[in-house]
């Protein structure tokens, strides 16, 4: 589509073709579904063709489950609480910090534009608006980033077992999106009975986080 992305005007709509169709049913246009309870919907000009310059999600969660860590290389996006609480974790990468933002209902965060991002669900059941400002907005997964990079760039790169990095990223087949897959083996025995490994520091900003803070 030759103009999407930010449009200033309505110069897509043609005064000689009469009104566009301006209204349409988003939930039959499912973005991604790990299940009833955890599934999001979208809205692009795809649907609307008339709606240059912006796009929206629908989103729902529950708690145990996370919308994946991914950016989006064309778009800002607006994070606005409907119900319940989440988490919205964003990657600063001019200063090289992480923020943390724990919002509710009523509450926004805002997430520029190619900035890694991801949310939580703190509550036991989580419903968002998001907004972008392009209608035809681009996600770039961290599940696509760690399955399809060869595990030898990451030795070559940083140093880290190629091997040991092939077998930690072995049980992503598939780009997540929401996750983690009701299959996987981690989430169901480790995850769920809430059990921490206390080998794992966690550093922000060079500083240590306590455990409870993990």
């Amino acid at each position: 589509m030759s103009k999407s992305g930010f449009v200033p005007d309505n110069s897509n709509i043609k005064k000689s073709s009469g009104t566009p169709n301006l209204s349409v049913n988003y939930k039959q246009n499912v973005l991604f579904k790990r299940n009833d309870q955890n599934i999001a919907y979208q809205l692009t000009s795809t649907q609307l063709p008339a709606m240059l310059g912006g796009a929206f999600v629908d989103l729902y969660m529950t708690k145990g489950h996370m919308r994946e860590p991914h950016w989006h290389p064309n778009a800002w996006e607006l994070d606005v609480v409907v119900s319940g609480e989440v988490q919205v974790s964003v990657l600063d990468p001019d200063t090289s910090s992480m923020h943390n933002y724990r919002v509710k209902e009523g509450e926004v965060v805002f997430i520029p534009m190619g900035w890694w991002h991801w949310i939580e669900p703190l509550s036991e059941e989580a419903h968002l608006h998001l907004f972008f400002n392009n209608d035809q907005f681009e996600s770039t997964e961290g599940s696509d980033v760690l399955r399809l990079t060869p595990p030898i760039v990451f030795q070559k790169a940083y140093g880290v077992s190629a091997s040991e990095v092939a077998e930690a990223v072995a049980p992503i087949t598939d780009t997540v999106v929401i996750g983690p897959p009701n299959e996987h083996s981690f989430y169901q025995k480790s995850y769920l009975k809430d059990e921490r490994d206390e080998r794992i520091v966690v550093k922000i900003n060079e500083k240590v986080l306590p455990a409870e803070d993990k």
